[in-house]
């Protein structure tokens, strides 16, 4: 056999595994390239199987193949990449072609030397040829197929590793690539150390397979099989182990159960032994029963004789009476006694048994038995009870009358009368009185316990036919059934009707409810509460109507008042915060308004911090009506029940930084301000935001332990305060101050605001960015509450000395114990950057917090013009403080309206001032103002400083100025203050410089959005007339730039609602001239220029078209600039001017500027452009 041939044969064999490789592993993209470059180098052979698998219609559909094909487009850079990727794999291919043909001829010239060698070199050829031979034929026997299963890991890491080095061995770059891409679980590169890893690896794979024998892999298999199946064996014994663990742990539960189980037998039993005690004694009231119907038959056997008595005394011309007949009757008496006994022995047996059926079924009815014969067989004595409006009397032992009950009829005083004339002893007396009593008293019981039964039946089944609106007019009998029947199952049954009385009960209703929950806890106890009232709450604590769920959450804190202490700390506590995550908003507002119920009928302080964190959970909700509950009704609750204050103060101190502090930092560059501030997520900012709220709201409380806990005795204070009444302003006096200072006493109530609280305020308020100007005004209202609660004499000797510390000023910290003052003195920026971030961060709060209290505005301006004016005189140099810092915490002061007047009155000494640096400062201030001050404000005050400093010499101050004419154009529209702009804006534009022109431009773009047609109009036309001469510039970054400005601004004026005329004769013709400006314009620029051409272009043809022919209006703007040009229409009142405009730009210019007329140089031009600022400050100086 050919060598040639048998390389061949072995490439063709290694191609096909790793193709079968590919397909199984899912390499789909790696396949793909491998049949691209299979198919490059001529090797359609090795490629059959992947061209029908690709070709497979089921697994890559036409259609999806011809719509991805047309998603790319083709575009000159890909082409030239695609050329140079190709030029270079062409190369590669030569390269490697060289190579391939020196292998060709080194391996003829080593054949040639094998050829002359002798038989012993032909032996060892023919031998070589054998083994190929049967190296073919062992490749074409039939193979014994083995279920290998599916592949490990480490095996797949191993092929993989193989299969790239095949690649690239192969020469095959690009599959390789693609193998790389899609193996994206494992580092190619690396091959870690194993028995698989050896160099040209999937040749030795296919070797060591051909020259192993069928029966070396069967058995190899068959022990890899076995040891996975001894694994699997070793994992079943573990789980089987584990099972038996379970089965024991379960045996050890169901001896405890059957233990608990024993315990509960015996305690049944005695329950029994109880039972039968009770038993016993119902057989003896039966007994007594006995004797009492004894006693009656006796009253009334005395009851016969005195009427025989009577007959025989009122009527003379009566018949005697039959003494014989009497006689009978009292022989009778003792035999109809002793039949009534065996009566009741028979029936007391029978009550007895039936007694125990009953104990069987209901344990809970024999204690109410008990009690009521109890409460029978004690009353000795009658009483006399006025039962409502029925006025139901009991008949006494005097005789009186009385109204029986049943029947209301009156019984006459012969009972009494009998019992007088009867000869029975007193003691015989009061026990037939007391039989008759309970007679009428069982008689009553009977008749009320149907009524109940009647009405427990009835109502289940009233309630749905009752309309919803009327149904609260059904809780009264619910609740009289409820209480008095005596089968505890209907009445859980009647609780459950009562709660669900109406499916969504709105607030009214609820309220009915309610209260009748709270009656029915009233009447019935504790017991029956637990048992029956509270149970309805759990079970509905997941229903689906959030009006059920708030009606769960409001039980809890109304009904806790009637349940033992230790369920209100434990169930009720554990609904409640069950309640607190629910997802409706009304759920959890009632959650922490009952929480805050609750809490004081706790019986001790064990749950303090289970409620605590409930506490700060209701603090972080995102809902405001949840949050503004917790502030107002469960903090001052909790403060009150735990008496914690300290505590609470220390998680919400740790709570505000954390928030913070957790935030990615406003920039990654170390050592700069930014990297300080942090960028707050919504979330973070309203967490903090809350926190300090909930600081204000424990102020009273800080302020009040601080009173409570002064050291100092009554005869030592000036004034004693009143802690309940409003803060008392002259507790914290000058005294009190110089009192704590001299007297080294310990006071950390009281220190805890200056030391612990004001340092957290400062730090927190150096995290923040210059955005988040409503958490640090949330600060400094704290601060501004503080001054109000501990006073003027606290805000100067301490508050004062602090923040101008914190802020880089001096201060004088002689009235704070030398115990504090290191702790204060740390608070002083010992760094240029911390000075930088005490301007921008701190320096607020002092001007807003600290001075910004009411009365001491003039303190405030003095500290200003200090800050602003002496402190810039004596240093020399502007640019030595940090300016932007302070223009944004002098922007900070003018968010209150209060101070406008004595800012923009500091701000006009700087503007008359002579030092360049306070009016370039003042120019950039105004900007910053202009947005917090009305229009009357704008005209009168900002307006004149402003054109004043455009009217300076110095060309520095007044081109500072154009961004400040920039923003009160933005907030105002005013057509005189516009008017005005524009003058001031010719001026600057008139003076030719480049940064001017600029920095105009850039000005009245960003106020596009928000002006009037007009200026809009102006800006236009200027940029017109700027870009029609824009080729004559030389500097090419200033032409640059210009081109740039010039875009930003058509593109800010072509989202606006220009009008046509204004688009036809300058929107389009600024377009082409920028669009001549190629080199400067990126692509992006050119393309949006294009766009906004054809699409204004459009839209007048459009017009053109619907107004008609008569118009004179071109029917197409694609001749714009064409050789014959177009007829432009003017309407100017009745007026028509048609204008020819021809090709040149030039032309179309010059017309234009014939056509506009120049503005006149008016007076009141001159004194806008010229005088008027000094004008102004010769006013200043006279005043």
């Amino acid at each position: 056999m050919d060598p040639s041939r048998s390389r061949d044969v072995e490439k063709s064999s290694l191609c096909n595994c790793v193709v079968n490789f590919l397909l199984e592993e899912n390499y789909i993209l790696t396949a793909f390239e491998l049949l691209q470059e299979l198919v490059e180098d001529g090797r359609n052979h090795l490629a059959i199987r992947l061209k029908d698998y690709f070709a497979d219609e089921s697994l890559f559909p036409p259609d999806q193949i011809a719509r991805l094909n047309v998603i790319r487009v083709a575009d000159p850079q890909s082409l030239q990449e695609e050329k140079e990727s190709l030029g270079k794999k062409l190369a590669i291919s030569d390269y490697e072609l060289r190579l391939c043909q020196e292998d060709v001829s080194r391996l003829k010239l080593e054949l040639q030397k094998k050829i002359e060698e002798g038989s012993n070199d032909s032996t060892g050829s023919s031998t070589k040829i054998s083994g190929i031979v049967g190296l073919d034929r062992q490749l074409s026997k039939t193979e014994k197929s083995f279920n290998l299963g599916s592949l490990k890991d480490i095996e797949r890491r191993d092929l993989n590793c193989a299969v790239k080095e095949y690649l690239l061995l192969a020469g095959y770059k690009l599959t390789a690539m693609s193998f790389y891409e899609e193996v994206t679980n494992q580092n190619l590169d690396v091959w870690p150390k194993s028995a698989a890893c050896v160099s040209d690896a999937l040749r030795h794979y296919y070797y060591q397979y051909l020259s192993s024998t069928d029966d070396a892999a069967e058995e190899k298999l068959t022990l890899i099989l076995e040891r996975d199946l001894l694994l699997k064996e070793n994992k079943g014994l573990t789980s089987e182990q584990h099972s038996l663990q379970k089965s024991r742990d379960l045996s050890d539960e169901v001896l405890t159960r059957l233990e608990k189980a024993l315990e509960s037998t015996k305690k049944d039993l005695k329950e029994r032994d109880m039972l039968v005690q009770t038993l016993k004694q119902t057989l003896e009231l039966q007994r007594m029963e006995l004797n009492d119907c004894r006693s009656e038959i006796t009253s009334l056997k005395m009851y016969i004789e005195g009427l025989r008595v009577g007959q025989t005394w009122t009527g003379g011309d009566t018949e005697p009476l039959h003494t014989d007949n009497y006689k009978e009757e009292t022989i009778s008496l003792p035999m109809e006694v002793k039949s009534l006994k065996e009566e009741n022995v028979s029936t007391s047996s029978s009550s007895i048994s039936n007694l125990i059926n009953e104990e069987k079924e209901n344990g809970k009815k024999i204690g109410g038995i008990n009690e009521d014969k109890k409460s029978n067989s004690n009353e000795s004595f009658p009483r006399v009870s006025n039962n409502g409006e029925n006025g139901d009397m009991i008949v006494t032992a005097t005789g009186k009358t009385y109204k029986d009950s049943s029947n209301g009829n009156t019984i006459i005083e012969k009972y009494g009368s009998a019992l007088q004339e009867s000869g029975l002893s007193n003691d015989e007396k009061i026990v037939v009185q007391s039989s008759i009593n309970r007679r009428g008293y069982i008689a009553s019981d009977k008749m009320g316990f149907e009524t109940i039964q009647i009405l427990s039946e009835a109502l289940p089944k009233i309630v749905p036919y009752v309309l919803i609106n009327h149904r609260e007019e059904l809780v009264p009998l619910i609740m009289c059934a409820i209480e008095h029947h005596p089968d505890s199952t209907v009445r859980d049954s009647l609780t459950h009707t009562l709660f669900n009385l109406i499916k969504r009960p709105d607030e009214k209703q609820r309220r009915i409810i309610m209260d009748a929950c709270v009656t029915l806890a009233k009447n019935v106890g504790e017991m029956r509460t637990e048992t029956e009232l509270l149970p309805q709450c759990w079970e509905q604590i997941n229903h689906n109507y959030e009006e059920r769920r708030l009606l769960v959450a409001q039980s809890c804190g109304e009904l806790a008042e009637f349940v033992h202490p230790e369920i209100r700390d434990s169930l009720i506590l554990s609904i409640l915060q069950q309640l607190v995550e629910d997802s409706a908003t009304v759920v959890r507002v009632a959650s922490a308004r009952n929480l805050a119920l609750l809490l004081p009928l706790f019986p001790n302080f064990d749950k303090y911090f289970k409620v605590e964190d409930l506490l700060f959970q209701l603090l972080c909700d995102p809902s405001g009506s949840v949050v503004e509950t917790t502030l107002k009704e469960l903090i001052p609750s909790i403060v009150k029940w735990g008496d914690k204050l300290d505590n609470i103060l220390r998680v919400l101190h740790s709570h505000i930084l954390s928030f913070a502090q957790r935030c990615q930092p406003l920039s990654e560059v170390v050592d700069t301000v930014d990297h300080h501030l942090r960028v707050l997520g919504d979330q973070e900012r309203w967490n903090i935001n809350v926190l300090l709220r909930m600081l204000t709201r424990l102020l009273p409380f800080v302020y009040e332990n601080a009173i409570k806990t002064c050291p100092f005795t009554s005869s030592e204070l000036p004034v004693l305060p009143l802690v309940n009444s409003e803060p008392s302003k002259s507790f914290f006096s000058t005294t009190v101050l110089e009192l704590y200072t001299k007297g080294h006493i310990e006071w950390p109530a009281f220190d805890w605001m200056h030391v612990e609280c004001f340092p957290l305020l400062i730090q927190l308020s150096c995290l923040l960015p210059t955005k988040e100007d409503n958490l640090r005004y949330q600060i400094a209202k704290f601060l501004l509450d503080v001054s109000a609660f501990y006073g003027d004499d606290y805000l100067t000797q301490v508050m004062l000395p602090v923040f101008l510390l914190a802020s880089g000023d001096d201060a004088d910290l002689a009235k704070l114990p030398s115990s504090t003052q290191p702790r204060i003195n740390d608070l002083r920026p010992k760094t240029v950057l911390a000075e930088r971030l005490a301007i921008k961060c701190v320096l607020p709060l002092l001007l807003v917090g600290i001075m910004g209290v009411s009365g001491r505005h003039e303190q405030l301006g003095e500290y200003l013009r200090k800050l602003l004016l002496q402190k810039t005189m004596r240093e020399g140099s502007w640019s030595t403080y940090h300016t932007a810092d302070l223009i944004d915490a002098i922007r900070f002061l003018s968010m209150q309206q209060e101070h406008h007047g004595m800012i923009l009155n500091i701000l006009w000494e700087m503007v008359v001032s002579s030092n360049l640096d306070l009016k370039i400062f003042a120019a950039n201030l105004l900007k910053v103002l202009v947005s917090y001050i009305d229009e009357k404000v704008a005209s009168t005050h900002i307006l004149p400083a402003l054109v004043t400093l455009g009217s300076d010499q110095n060309m520095d101050v007044k081109y500072a100025s154009i961004d400040a004419f920039g923003s009160v154009v933005q907030y105002f529209k005013n057509d005189m203050m516009i008017d005005k702009i524009r003058i001031q804006m010719d001026a600057f534009l008139e003076d030719g410089c480049h940064e001017a022109t600029i920095a105009v431009v850039r000005a009245l773009t960003v106020a596009v959005p928000h002006t009037i047609d007009r200026l809009r109009e102006y800006l236009l036309s200027k940029i017109y007339q700027l870009t029609s001469f824009l080729t004559m510039e030389n500097d090419v970054a200033r032409h640059r730039e210009s081109v740039n400005v010039f875009y930003e601004a058509i593109r800010a004026l072509d989202a606006t609602d220009l009008p046509t005329t204004s688009v036809r004769e300058f929107l389009l013709p600024t377009v082409q001239n920028l669009l001549k400006e190629g080199d400067v314009l990126n692509p992006t620029q050119k393309e949006a220029l294009e766009v906004i051409i054809k699409e204004r272009s459009a839209k007048l043809e459009t017009m053109g078209k619907a107004k008609g022919g008569h118009l004179g209006i071109a029917s197409s703007m694609t001749t714009f600039f064409g050789e014959s040009g177009i007829r432009v229409k003017k309407e100017r009142g009745g007026d028509t001017m048609e204008l020819d405009v021809s090709v040149s730009p030039r032309a179309f210019i010059s017309s234009r500027e014939v056509a506009t007329p120049k503005i006149e140089d008016t007076s009141f031009r001159k004194i806008i452009r010229g005088n008027f600022g000094s004008m102004f400050k010769r006013q200043t100086e006279e005043k």
